[in-house]
Order: C-alpha cells, then structure tokens, then sequence
C-alpha cells in the first residue's frame, strides 16, 4: 500500500503494476526521452495487423488511411475522433489493385477480446506546439484509446482533469487525442473519473459498481473494472456514442442497464428499464437499439413515444448519434413499413397503432387478432413513458398487430399502484431500476428546494356580494340558484379569482429581480396554472409587467371557430371560452404557420426554442399540462405550482427544474401556491424507494385475470343497482311513466320536492353504472362477457345516461350555466381581495429536499408501505388538503338558510382556506423541527459556534479544532473571489488565503479539496 502523504510517483508505481499483473498489459516503458511518440504507434500495429494475415501492402494502406484521418489538420478534434471511431468500429476497406476485392482490414478485434494486444507506456511525452507528458497513456495494438492523469491525495482530481482537458488544445497535442476514446484523471483519495475528448471538467463522471467493497483505493478499484481486457473492449464496441457534436460515454447506470436488457432480450422477453427523470433513458434507447440491429441481423427497432414532442426527441436524439430512423406518418404507414424488411429502426406516435371511428372495439381487436402478422423480422418494441401509453385500447391494439414482438418499457417513474398492473401484463418485471436518490447522489441532476408561500384572501362586502347574486339570479328557482353557487362557490373559484393571480404574478417578477440565475438572464421559470384559461389569465396579466415579450403560454389548445360557435350570450360580456378564444388570437395574430403545423405549434416550437437556447429572452412559460413532462431545458431553476399535482405527474413536473447547467445552478426550486409539500414529500420518498425487485412478484396472467374479476364485479353490481332504482317505475315504463315517478307534477314544487330522494338515488346509480362500464369497456370478451351480453350491457348505459339527463330537464335541475359565467367572475374577481405573498415553509432556504425527506423518515416509511396492500399505500400517499366543497354541500342541508347567501358561501371557503393554510403552516414547522431535532441529535457533542455544514466539515478535518476552523469560515467568507471553483487563477488566490492560516502546503492541498466541496463557500 501506498504510505500517507506519499508522492505522486508512488501512486503511479502502483497504477503501473495493477495493469501489468492483474489486468495483462503489457508494460512499455518510460517514453519522456523516446522520439516519435504517436497515437498510431506503428511497429505495434503492423505487428498485430501481421498476426491477421492481411498483407504487407493492405497493412501498409490501412495504417495510413487511420494516420491521415486522426490526424487530420483540416477538421476538428470532434470530426477526426468520430471519423477515426468509424475505422476502428468497423475496420477499413482497402483494395490494393485494380481488379482485386475490396478487404476489410480490422484494427481492433471486438469478438475475441484477448487476440488483442494491450500496453500501456508512462511519461509519454508528446511534442507539438507546446510539449506535454501525460502520466500513462493506454494502448490497444498500438493504438493510444485512454490516457491517464494522476495527482497525489494531497491535490484535487480536477488538476488532473483540466491538464487533460488542455491537453486537447490546438496549442497543445489535439493531434494526438484523434484515437483516444477514454479520458481518465485519479488520485488516492478522490479515486477515478473518466470522460472523453472535449468533456467539460463538470461532466467527468465516476463509476460504481459492488460499492460494498472497500478493501482498496477505489482508483484501483475502477481501474480494475473499466479498463479490464474485456469489459475496454465492450465498452469501446458498444457504448460509445457521437451525440450531435459531443462524444459521449455511458455511466454507470446506463451501461448496466443496457447489459440486464441485453440477457432479457436472449430470452426474448421484455420488462421495464425505470431510470429516473434527466438520467439519460434516450441514450440508453439509442445503444441498445444499435446493440440489437448490430448483434441479431434479424432484429427490426420500433420507438413509440405518447406526444409529438417526445416523438421529435427520440427521432433528433438518433440522427444525431447517426442512426437514420424513420418516422410513422400514419398508422396505415406504419403497418406497410413493419411488413417490409426495411427500414430496421422506426418511431410511431402510439395512436398510430390505433383505428379511429372504430365502435365495436372488441371485433376490431377480435379482427386484427384474427389476420396473420404480416410484420417482416423479429420486432422490439420500446415503448418511452411507458407507464402512461400502456393501458386499455392502445397496448391490446399493440398486442393484436404484434403478437410476436418483444415489449421493452421506459420510464422516469416507477409504477405505482394504479399503472403497475396494466404494466406488467404488457412488459414484464423491471429490468433495471437507477432511482432519484442515486441520480443525486452520482451528480447526474441536481436536488431540489422546495418553499411554500401564503396568499390569504378575504371577502370586501357581505352585502355587495349579495345584491349583485341576487339581482343577476331573478327569475331561477331554488334548486338553480344553489346549482350556480355550487359552480361558482368552490375553493378552485376562489383562488382564480383575479386579485390573487395578480399577485402571483408581482411574486413572480420579484423573484426574477432577486432570485440568483433569475436575475442574471441565465435561468428560467415555468409557472403551472390549474386550468387553460388561468394560463390565459396570468398570460394576460403578464403582458404588463416585464415579461412583455418574454413570456409565452404552452398548452393543449388551438383556437378554431368552431369553439365559440355556442358562446355567445347576447350579453356585452366574455364567457371564459371566448377569452380563452380571443388571447389565443391575439397571439398567434403576426404568427406564420411552418410547413405541416398550426400557428399554435408554430408558436409553441419557437417559444420551448429561445427557453432552452436564449433564456435572456424566453424567462417565463405558462403550462398546465404540457411540457411538464419530456420537457428538458437546463436553464429552467424555477417551477410554480398554481395547481394542484400528484404521483407521477407532481414529480415528472418538479424535475423539469433539475436538469445541470453549469456552477450557478446548485438546486432546483419548488415554489408552491397549492399546499403540495405532503404530495411532494411522498413522491420524492417514492422516487428514492426500491418498489419492487427485477425478479418475482405476481404472475402477469394471475395479475390480469385478478383485475378483470374484479371489474365485471363492479359492473354486475351497477348494473343491478340501476335496476332495482327503476324497478318501481310502474308500467308501461315508458318515458313519461319514467318522469311521473321520479318527478311527480313538475308544476307543483312540492311534488318534485317529496320525489327528490328518488332523482337523488337514480343520479347515484347511473354514475356508479358509467364508471363501472368504462373501466371495463375496452375488455369487456375479456371478462368473460358474450357478444350478446356485451350489446346488452352498451344500451343499457346509453339508455341510462339519456334517462339521467331526461329527469334532471323534467325537474328543472338542469341549468344552463354559460350566461352567468361573465356576471360570477366579475362578482369574483370585485369582492374578493388578496394580500402580499408570504413565506410559510420554515426549512432552510439552501436545504435539499432529499436531505429533508430522508431526515424526516419519510423514505424509510415509503419504502416498508408502498410494497404492502392497498391500505397502506393509501396511508403512505394521504393528501393534506381537505375536500371543502363535500363539506360545505353536506352543511347546506344541516343549514339551507345560512348558505342560501352567495357571500355566506364564499365567506366560508375563504375562512376554511385561511384554516387549511394556517393548518398546513403548522404542519410545515413540525417538519422543520424533526429535521431540526434529528440533525441536532447528530451534533449536540458540537459547539454552538459550528452551525453550519461548512463549519462542520472544517472542524470534523481539522482535529476538532474550533479556533482554526472558525478562521478559516471567516477568511472563506471574506477573502474568496467570486466564481472561484474551477478557475485556476482565483483558485490559487483560494489557497493563498488558506496558507497564510496554515502555512503547510500539503495540509493546505487536503483542506482546498474540503472546503471546494462545502456549497456555502463557493
């Protein structure tokens, strides 16, 4: 072993001994004082070439040919590295004589790793326009493929990798890095970090593999794993991947990955691939779709994604890394290209495997079931997302056209209760699983802040409210006017209304005044508005502030005339269709529409464009579905929640904000309107939790055949209960006779009072009939219905819902809500008035929100609960928020007289509002303080002046050495330069400030690598 403190030299003594006795290189030798050093060291490859028989003459082209293209002086690094990877992938073709065939001469051989030779040689000095000497550099029959930097334990790993980095410079040796495939830099005590030509000092990555052993450095550890014969070779072959301008290399995770995908697939089975969001699942897609086309001639690669964007994505993220896809233009195309033998790899929209205007679902299936595949070679489906697309009509549509094909699932996000059935049935047991914890832990996205924030509301006048609900409302019956206020008195009303947005969006524009990378031009926001037309809102609000210009709204809709055809009240008023209708045209006025889009996708596509591009001047977008998933622009820091979220949709929304983009952006930030955090603790916990194992669990079948038992449980159950509620219904049953019972004389209010018990249960039996019927709907041959059943049953819920609507028009409980929408949003947006946003979340304001979680115990209890029964995965996910409109409708009966006021409704929401706020303050400090309390258990043997990480690492590495620790916080604090970290100059101005503390330079070297890695210093 190495002894504490020893020089640089003693480390690579050991590196050099490790690949000569334990890997099989073979050792060159010293080469600081050898003439010649070259990436194409050329005795040894000629020797190798000789070995494979190929002739003197063919040996002699293939050689040059490789020279001239890695070296290159008219191209890039990037252009002569991809080109050079080209020749070693897939070998040179060289023809020596007119006449002759061409011969496929192969530098590496990729099948028989240990026919190769492998070398490596140390102080390889390279003589360009300025000379360099690189610690040790390795060789694959002769070919330089890595090279390695060493420092000793007393100096940062980064120096390795920035001399590295300038190593490629035109002023340096970039000639020299034309072959090398592998950039590695090391020490004793930071272990190893690799990349490739061009990798930026912040995208080094680290490899894990059995973290349980520590019986060795861990530079020899990952060493040992990465540069084995074997697994070089895989990696070269297979993992290496040009990604539109930038080379990249797997981590970890991807690359064990695509190996458990690689054994499931010569069993031709399939599974699911779950790899949390902004870890890189497109890549993964990319090498093990070339895997497959490569290793089974035979093998044809279908991508599927659910939205135009993702299927964008996918086709952009192949043809950068040069794989020519073809894209689905219709679902009639694509069965003709799948009956074909080309095109091998293809992307579809997932509707496309569907058939519009089909009714009967099940003879379709039944049809396509029925027909032989015409599908031409052995199919792999991979399917992005997959816990959303795989479910009802879309994967037994999937199943029927390709019954022979191998299903493989991508997803961000486990599968949770309510998907992981259907999921399984489609693809199997997971396959690879790299959860949210370990991508934060790796440095693969960053963590998340999390903050709440109050706006309490009040009511301006009892009496206004009253008379303006009163006088608009003449005319309507009892029923009617409680049916408006129903409508219009509920939480979601209240929180729309236009004195609170505006403050959303005061709150808003002062954070990009304050915020850090908010106020820069270098970050970004999205703001989640509950519903189209708030986007439309806070868009409109907007436009007067700042962000004129600046800010851009993205959703699902695109204005056509047809939407307002029905709107028009006669009244000098906008309905909330017309408005959504009239800014939407007014944005899209100057709009010209692109070759095969709308103007609402042109302009959508040139708005996610300057967001992810110019974020100086894209600062804010407005969502309420879209891009809250697939979405990825590294400048976006910031997320509002003005809507309420869960489960996978609350954590693929917060990880739009975690993607990396450069050292000012250390977190990713939650600000939330909505009371989310006990929705967001639990997703985290979740997202952190192992859900199930690779191996075991149900059987698919089993799990299948439970669900449809069930369902037509449901179903049976309803459809008697419908039938009971009619059965008293006297003859001829007919629709007057129907009307009779339910109503009595419509024209006597106390008859339609006494039957309304009747209309109350009829109303409850057909939505519990509906909802049964739909949940089965698409499987209903399934279940074990006949066909003549299954026709039965569709008339009976038509006939129902018609007999729903028919009582509701006789009794005059339905009401035509559309010309009081413009009168109940002005009574809103006048009476109710909203205060300054405030601050309630009492945590930390740099706290990681998996720090938090995991302090709190929430990931523990997620991991016991979610695998268990039903229960306790309802225990584990329970909401805060109360449901205040059953409340406030079950005391309209206790109380009709009180409610009868609009402003007693309203009043009520408020105030309750105000208590679920107050209530959820208090919930939030009781989280703070168990953190508060368990951190405190850590450190109670601390004193009270190391308050903060920082000081806490300074003084656990220091001896416990109070005085010295506090000086150097203080000197920190005081002294640093800004943006220090990774510049060399300010950081030698950093160890300039520690050495006059320490005044030992060794100790000022291990302090420097402490005190880079405390966030509160930098």
């Amino acid at each position: 072993m190495t002894a504490v403190g020893a020089p640089e030299r003693a480390t690579q003594d050991r590196i050099v001994l490790l690949f000569e006795n334990e890997l099989g290189y073979t050792y060159l030798g010293r080469w600081e004082d050898r003439e010649g050093n070259s990436n194409i060291e050329e005795d040894l490859l000629v020797a190798f070439l000789a070995k494979k028989k190929y002739s003197t003459e063919k040996i002699s082209r293939a050689i040059h040919t490789l020279r001239t293209t890695a070296q290159n002086p008219n191209l890039s690094l990037y252009d002569n590295n991809k080109n050079t990877y080209k020749w070693l992938r897939y070998g040179s073709s060289i023809k020596v004589a007119v006449g002759e065939n061409h011969d496929t001469v192969n530098y590496i051989d990729f099948e028989n790793p240990e026919n190769n030779d492998f070398a490596i040689a140390e102080e390889v000095t390279l003589r360009g326009q300025r000379e360099r000497r690189p610690d040790i550099v390795l060789y694959i029959n002769g070919i330089a493929i890595g090279v390695l930097e060493l420092k000793n334990s007393r100096v940062s790993i980064g120096n390795g990798i920035r001399q590295n980095i300038s190593n490629q410079d035109d002023a340096f040796n970039k000639w020299f890095f034309g072959t090398v495939q592998f950039v590695f830099a090391g020490s004793d005590s930071e272990g190893l970090q690799y990349g490739t030509i061009k990798t930026p000092e912040k995208y080094f990555l680290q490899w894990k593999e059995e973290e349980s052993d520590n019986t060795r450095y861990k530079l020899d550890k990952y060493l040992g794993k990465m540069c084995s014969k074997k697994r070089i070779i895989e990696l070269i072959r297979d993992f290496v991947i040009f990604d539109g301008g930038i080379k990249k290399l797997p981590r970890a995770h991807q690359y064990f990955g695509i190996k458990a995908a690689q054994e499931r697939v010569a069993q031709n089975a399939g599974g699911v691939i779950w790899h949390t969001q902004g870890s890189g699942k497109s890549i993964v897609m990319v090498l093990l779709a070339k895997w497959l086309l490569e290793a089974r001639p035979a093998a044809r690669v279908v991508i599927v994604t659910d939205r135009d964007e993702l299927d964008d994505q996918i086709a952009r993220v192949f043809g950068d890394a040069g794989e020519t896809i073809k894209r689905a233009q219709s679902g009639k195309d694509l069965l003709n290209l799948l009956a074909q033998a080309k095109p091998r790899l293809m992307c579809s929209l997932v509707h496309k495997f569907g058939k519009r205007g089909v009714e009967n679902f099940d003879e379709f299936i039944k049809e396509l079931q029925s027909q032989e595949s015409k599908t031409v070679g052995d199919i792999f489906v991979f399917v992005d997302e997959c816990h959303r697309t795989q479910s009802g009509k879309l994967h037994r549509t999937m199943k029927a056209i390709l019954p022979k094909a191998v299903f493989i699932g991508f997803t961000g996000t486990p599968l949770l209760k309510e998907d992981k059935q259907t999921s399984l049935e489609v693809f199997g047991s997971y396959i690879h699983t790299y959860k949210f914890s370990e991508a934060v832990a790796d440095g693969v996205v960053l963590d998340l802040v999390y903050e709440a924030r109050d706006i309490d509301q009040k009511l301006a006048s009892d009496t206004q409210v009253d008379a303006w609900f009163d006088a608009k409302t003449k005319g309507l019956n009892d029923w009617q006017k409680a049916a408006l206020r129903e409508e219009w008195g509920n939480m979601q009303r209240i929180l729309s209304c236009r004195s609170r947005m505006e403050r959303v969006v005061r709150d808003i524009g002062t954070d990009f005044g304050v915020k850090p990378r908010l106020n820069n031009d270098r970050g970004t926001a999205i703001l989640v508005a509950s519903s189209i037309y708030e986007a439309c809102r806070y868009f409109e609000l907007f436009q007067n502030t700042a962000f004129k210009n600046k800010c851009a709204i993205v959703t699902s809709y695109n204005p056509q005339a047809k939407d307002i055809t029905e709107e028009d009240t006669g009244e000098n008023t906008r309905t909330d269709r017309e408005f959504i209708y009239e800014t939407y045209r007014k944005i899209l006025d100057h709009v010209e529409a692109r070759p095969d889009k709308t103007k609402a996708e042109t302009y959508e596509d040139n708005a996610k464009k300057l967001f992810i591009e110019q974020p100086a001047n894209m600062k804010l977008l407005i969502v309420v579905d879209k891009l809250l998933t697939g979405f990825d622009a590294p400048s976006c820091t910031y997320i509002y929640f003005d809507k309420s979220m869960r489960d996978h949709g609350l954590f693929q929304a917060i990880c739009r904000t975690n993607r990396l983009d450069g050292e000012d952006k250390d977190f990713g930030y939650i600000v939330d309107y909505k009371d989310l955090f006990k929705k967001v603790e639990t997703a985290i916990a979740v997202y952190a939790s192992e859900l199930d194992h690779t191996e075991g669990g149900a059987d698919p079948s089993v799990l299948l055949q439970d669900r449809l038992s069930k369902g037509r449980e449901k179903l049976d159950n309803a459809l008697e209960g419908y039938s009971i509620v009619r059965e008293p219904v006297p003859a001829p049953k007919d629709q007057l006779a129907h009307i009779i019972y339910f109503c009595g004389n419509t024209e006597l209010p106390a008859d339609l009072d006494d039957k309304a018990p009747r209309r109350e249960l009829l109303y409850k039996a057909v939505s519990v009939l509906v909802r049964a019927f739909a949940n089965l709907a698409d499987e209903m041959d399934a279940a074990g219905y006949s066909k003549n059943d299954v026709e039965t049953i569709r008339k009976t819920v038509d006939q129902a819902a018609k007999l729903r609507e028919t009582i509701r028009n006789a009794s005059g409980e339905n009401l035509d809500l559309k010309p009081y929408e413009a009168d109940m949003r002005h009574l809103l947006d006048t009476y109710i008035d909203a205060d300054l946003p405030r601050r309630i979340s009492p945590f930390d304001a740099n706290t990681p929100l998996l720090e938090l979680i995991v302090k709190i115990g929430a990931h523990e209890a997620v991991k016991k609960q979610l695998p268990g029964e039903e229960k306790s995965q309802a225990t584990a996910a329970e909401v805060i928020e109360n449901n205040v409109r059953a409340r406030i409708l079950k005391d309209q009966h206790n109380d009709p007289a009180f409610y009868a006021k609009m402003s007693a409704l309203l009043d009520e929401i408020i105030k309750k509002r105000k208590a679920n706020a107050e209530s959820y303050e208090k919930y939030l400090a009781q989280i703070a303080e168990l953190a508060r309390q368990l951190v405190q258990g850590q450190e109670d043997t601390l004193p009270a002046s190391i308050n903060t990480a920082g000081k806490r690492a300074l003084f656990n590495n220091l001896g416990s050495d109070e005085e010295l620790a506090l000086k150097i916080d203080e000197a920190m604090r005081t002294k640093r330069p800004d943006g220090w970290l990774g510049v060399e100059i300010k950081e030698r101005v950093v160890k300039g400030v520690l050495y006059d503390i320490l005044h030992d330079l060794p100790e000022v070297e291990r302090i420097f690598s402490i005190i880079k890695a405390q966030r509160e210093y930098l």
